[in-house]
């Protein structure tokens, strides 16, 4: 893969935040966009992309699982419902 423009380009996905993430993730749709890197690195921009794009999607659905708490009605469980953190 080209240089990158982020330190964290060569970090594996497990090390990276969501934020971190989705800052790289920004930052290859703008060097594609651009249309100025070669084949071989696009593709392997594209397939860092999709990388990063499957753990952003898998972070934000943790955070939304530990968000949500079950619902406890008189006839057991009965949905859900997000958490209250106050």
């Amino acid at each position: 893969m080209a240089a990158s423009t982020s330190k964290s380009a060569s970090k594996p996905l497990d090390e990276l935040s969501f934020e971190a993430a989705l800052k790289e993730l920004e930052e290859i749709v703008g060097r594609l966009e651009q249309g100025s890197v070669d084949l071989e690195d696009s593709i392997a921009l594209y397939e860092r992309g999709q990388a990063l794009k499957a753990h952003c999607e898998a972070k934000l659905k943790a955070a939304e699982t530990r968000l949500e708490k079950v619902v406890a009605g008189p006839k057991g469980a009965s949905g859900l419902e997000p958490l209250d953190p106050s």
